[in-house]
């Protein structure tokens, strides 16, 4: 079985084409954002947000290395504050929790999460996709996770949602919601 961040990826490169505006909506240590860059090209738009300094400085530092560095917007702000700063995206992939080799006092709150969501929700390109890897095992974690899923499923009767990996989150492993931004019937 493919690892969740694996889905995630193969979600985003099917509704995302090279010129397209997608965000990072927590950069962490920029996995995802090298990702989101490589795969919207040198005509596309990454807009990484985090709200630790040193998440950001990382994610510069890798895309740097990588030879990445006009195609990124880095924010140090807030994901909630996303749908404020971009107008519309293509895909917006969350990855919950807390920066890994960091402060793990330093998490992503259910309050924020949901508000970035809907700003996301609200922002999405007709036919674009949202990825949101839940990390239930943290203090805070269950409790974001399963605002999450609350939240999906209040989308799920206009807007295609999937859940990968749900039971796991009883046993504190990650899972993967998405939503794509097209019609149910």
């Amino acid at each position: 079985m493919k690892r969740v961040i694996h889905v995630a990826h193969d979600l985003i490169c099917a509704s995302v084409c090279p010129g397209d505006v997608v965000i990072d909506a927590t950069a962490g240590n920029g996995n995802d954002t090298l990702f989101l860059a490589k795969l919207v090209g040198e005509d596309g738009r990454v807009y990484a947000f985090d709200v630790q300094y040193e998440a950001l400085l990382s994610t510069r530092e890798r895309l740097s290395s990588e030879g990445i560095s006009t195609t990124v917007s880095y924010y140090l702000a807030s994901h909630a504050d996303l749908a404020r700063l971009v107008p519309a995206a293509s895909a917006v992939m969350f990855n919950l929790g807390y920066l890994p080799g960091a402060d793990h006092g330093t998490i992503t709150r259910t309050a924020s999460t949901i508000e970035a969501l809907e700003g996301a929700a609200n922002i999405l390109s007709p036919g674009g996709v949202i990825t949101c890897i839940c990390y239930p095992g943290h203090e805070g974690g269950l409790e974001e996770a399963e605002a999450v899923l609350t939240w999906a499923e209040a989308h799920s009767s206009y807007r295609k949602v999937t859940v990968m990996n749900e039971k796991d989150r009883l046993e504190g492993r990650p899972f993967l919601v998405s939503l794509a931004n097209i019609p149910i019937d």
